[in-house]
């Protein structure tokens, strides 16, 4: 069984934050993602991709694709805002599962555009984001899905504590995320370890890991580190991707491995240049040091 590789469109620097960069049409994305040899993909942003599930179907499709997932960020420890929160998640859930999707990937969103600022949650807003994840795993599982949580930097799940606080409170799955994990001041590798029975689902990044340290210090918002390349292709940056696989292979992990280089587009690069180049880089490392049973 070959091992089940996909595609995000963020890689394309698709992109859910108000103001983020250039944002490159759906037709060109997915032409690129076949190109470099992907045949799976997350659904990116809410409305990059058609709502109607037949459409994007039709769609993927056209290209060879098929959806396996999709990011929806959820603000998960404000009860004010959950009735709101709850049905907004509910529709993507539908949507996802409608396109053929197995995984719903949360990110417990801080409410706030953007991912420069990390509230501190108290007791109680702890309390409200383990019973609402509960809540959206019940949404999930209805459609026949999975959730797991994305511990993801400018969120109120960031940090090793946190993310270990996480693992205490509730019994979600996770979706480990290397780049996140070390940009929030974790060891990619040590996280994978701890929570790799709880592992659901993988979003595989390299990242420069002084750029990352200077994202922590405040010497750049987190916006201009991804612009300035902040990720890296696979076996180009400092997270140790080759022990994060032998981590997950010895639980026998049989999930998706999506391949994510967050970018920043100030234009629309020439055909055959660009981000595409990142992803053949990233998926031909990957394909080779995965086992094949």
């Amino acid at each position: 069984m070959s091992p089940k590789i996909a595609a995000a469109p963020i890689t394309w620097g698709v992109c859910e934050v108000p103001g983020w960069g250039y944002q490159l049409p759906p037709e060109r994305v997915l032409a690129e993602m076949a190109e470099a040899g992907f045949t799976a993909t997350e659904l990116g942003p809410d409305g990059f991709l058609p709502a109607d599930p037949a459409a994007l179907r039709r769609l993927l499709d056209s290209y060879g694709l098929r959806l396996v997932a999709g990011f929806v960020p959820v603000v998960l420890h404000d009860e004010s805002r959950w009735e709101v929160e709850r049905r907004e998640a509910e529709r993507q859930v539908t949507t996802l599962a409608a396109g053929g999707a197995s995984v719903l990937v949360v990110a417990a969103s801080t409410g706030l555009d953007g991912y420069e600022d990390t509230p501190v949650l108290d007791e109680g807003q702890w309390s409200r984001l383990a019973a609402a994840l509960g809540e959206i795993e019940e949404i999930a599982a209805g459609h026949g899905m999975a959730a797991c949580l994305h511990p993801h930097y400018g969120t109120v799940v960031e940090t090793p504590s946190q993310i270990r606080r996480l693992l205490e409170l509730s019994d979600v799955g996770i979706c480990l995320d290397t780049g996140h994990v070390m940009v929030g001041g974790g060891d990619p590798v040590e996280i994978t370890r701890e929570a790799a029975r709880r592992i659901g689902h993988v979003h595989l990044k390299d990242v420069d890991a002084v750029m990352a340290k200077r994202v922590r210090a405040g010497e750049l918002s987190y916006h201009e580190a991804v612009a300035q390349g902040l990720y890296r292709p696979l076996g180009q940056g400092d997270v140790d991707v080759v022990s994060v696989l032998d981590s997950l292979t010895e639980v026998s992990y049989d999930g998706w491995y999506v391949l994510e280089q967050d970018t920043v587009l100030e234009g629309e690069p020439d055909r055959g240049r660009g981000p595409s180049r990142a992803a053949e880089v990233s998926l031909r490392y990957l394909r080779e040091r995965l086992p094949v049973a």
